[in-house]
């Protein structure tokens, strides 16, 4: 074998080896388009960001504000609980995003509430987080069922 051919094989593993490591990189750290329970990382930062910026209403652990289900006097609802106690567990994902990115009155037009949208305040990726988080609280039945929804909404 030629000094020549050493070189090109040589550089050609390097070029291999760059590119794998490039997509195993890519694959670890592309954002979320969804949230994922059973990831830890994205599971940790959804904890911390909830705590900054949804555990002044909905709880430090997840547990709503209390009367949840009756009106204030400006006849808004306090903030729900999100452990398998309320009913986020009862909406999609894809309805969950839509929520909080751009405000409930977005999906339930006329609807009041003092929950404010996240749009231009969390990235889209902060919000699968989040979700990741409040998902992965959920005992596996309530995961199960809220899942099913998801799987029929396109």
């Amino acid at each position: 074998m030629t000094s020549t051919t050493r070189w090109v094989i040589a550089v050609s593993a390097v070029g291999i080896l760059i590119a794998v490591g490039t997509v195993a990189w890519l694959g670890t750290h592309a954002e979320p388009t969804k949230p994922d329970s059973n990831s830890a990382s994205l599971v940790a930062r959804g904890k911390i960001v909830y705590a900054q910026q949804c555990a002044s209403c909905h709880g430090a652990d997840l547990e709503g504000q209390p009367n949840w289900r009756e009106r204030l006097p400006s006849g808004r609802l306090p903030a729900p609980p999100h452990d398998s106690t309320g009913h986020t567990w009862h909406h999609s994902d894809k309805d969950l995003f839509s929520m909080v990115k751009t405000g409930i009155p977005e999906i339930v037009p006329g609807y009041q509430t003092d929950m404010p949208k996240y749009e231009g305040v969390l990235s889209d990726s902060d919000i699968w987080a989040v979700l990741s988080f409040i998902e992965s609280t959920w005992p596996p039945v309530i995961r199960e069922r809220q899942q099913r929804l998801d799987r029929r909404i396109p």
